[in-house]
């Protein structure tokens, strides 16, 4: 028998991790928040809104009050929007006031108003020690990993037996789990990659190619590096799952929701009409203006996420996106590929490195990701 746990939110991700927890073995409860979507999760073992033609194991149980799905769970999982999560947590706070189970977030965003990571969130409302908090991130688009296509993740908590601790549970043959401590890297890694998926949707909406979108990438990697070494986090995890990993699965994918709002917005819709068209929440979008005060608060150039917010704000045309890649300087720079250096491709040649260690290393379930 595994760990009793609980799941907090029944989107595609949270019932897709979900999934990935039965199927490592550990016993579920999902939470989620309409009666007929938990009865249906329940009863027929489908979420038939977010995962369309996906069979949930059978051990899976769901339900939609709250209490009964954290009752004598050992670790507790947040699948909700980044914008409700200070709401949920405090719903929850009276409900594990006693407990020392882990709480694991696999939420990708940040507070608008506070700018504060889900970690601090977490951390804030719950009032708990850090080392009971991970947070779980990497190339993962759930229904790719709900049809079992293999992949891996990386759990990160300041405490590593508690990132270890959930990465045996969140393992199976099909998806692998890597640890780290770097929270905040792993952490700006999930939000950082969805501002530049945006902008690789608004490209490939206005109907430029691949050199444009590649050109992105590589330039938004960059901006993501600078940012997260600026609020102290490591920048090797950029190039890990975290960072490199969850950004060329975003930013290729049409299943991915940043990248599909992006799309819609260079085809001409407003923010409003993309907003109201999406079904689930596109987390980019909400977190390009909090991010962008953040990082000039560290004095972080980020010229993409600035375009980006341009086409938001419908200041910028979308089709004009492409042509301010980095700067409106005309002075030829550097191609600063980390912390500001020109290192001669070596951030590059690392990030490759760790892709092929990566692949070339099929033991163990819960590894130290060395990115």
């Amino acid at each position: 028998m595994g760990p009793k746990v609980a799941v907090l939110g029944a989107g595609s991700w949270g019932t897709t991790f979900g999934k990935v927890l039965a199927d490592g073995g550990a016993r579920v409860t999902m939470w989620a928040r309409r009666p007929e979507q938990a009865h249906e999760i329940d009863e027929a073992k489908r979420n038939s809104q977010y995962l369309p033609g996906i069979n949930l194991p059978r051990s899976i149980r769901a339900t939609h009050r709250l209490a009964k799905a954290v009752e004598g769970a050992e670790q507790i999982y947040l699948s909700v929007p980044s914008k409700t999560a200070r709401e949920a947590l405090k719903q929850l706070r009276p409900l594990v006031a006693r407990s020392d189970a882990p709480i694991v977030s696999l939420m990708k965003g940040v507070e608008k108003r506070s700018g504060m990571r889900m970690s601090q969130v977490i951390e804030e409302v719950l009032g708990c020690d850090p080392d009971r908090i991970a947070v779980a991130s990497g190339p993962n688009l759930a229904l790719e990993i709900a049809r079992e296509q293999p992949t891996a993740a990386v759990v990160s908590s300041t405490s590593l037996e508690t990132a270890e601790l959930i990465a045996r549970t969140a393992s199976n043959p099909y998806f692998r789990t890597f640890v780290n401590t770097d929270v905040a890297g792993t952490e700006f890694g999930g939000v950082l990659k969805n501002l530049i998926a945006v902008a690789i949707g608004i490209v490939d909406g206005v109907g430029y190619g691949e050199n444009t979108k590649a050109s992105i990438i590589t330039r938004g990697l960059v901006e993501m590096t600078d940012f997260a070494v600026a609020y102290g986090a490591q920048a090797e995890t950029m190039h890990g799952l975290a960072g490199l990993g969850d950004l060329i699965a975003t930013c290729q994918s049409p299943l991915s929701r940043n990248n599909t709002a992006g799309r819609l917005l260079g085809q001409g819709y407003t923010l409003q009409d993309v907003v109201s068209h999406m079904e689930q929440t596109a987390e980019g979008l909400g977190s390009v203006e909090p991010m962008l005060k953040l990082a000039r608060a560290k004095g972080v150039e980020m010229p993409i996420v600035q375009q980006v917010k341009m086409v938001l704000d419908g200041t910028m045309n979308p089709k004009d996106i492409a042509p301010h890649l980095t700067t409106d300087d005309d002075t030829p720079q550097g191609e600063r590929t980390q912390n500001g250096q020109d290192d001669r491709g070596g951030a590059l040649r690392r990030a490759f490195q760790r892709a092929r260690d990566l692949f070339r290393d099929g033991g163990g379930s819960a590894r130290r990701d060395r990115s």
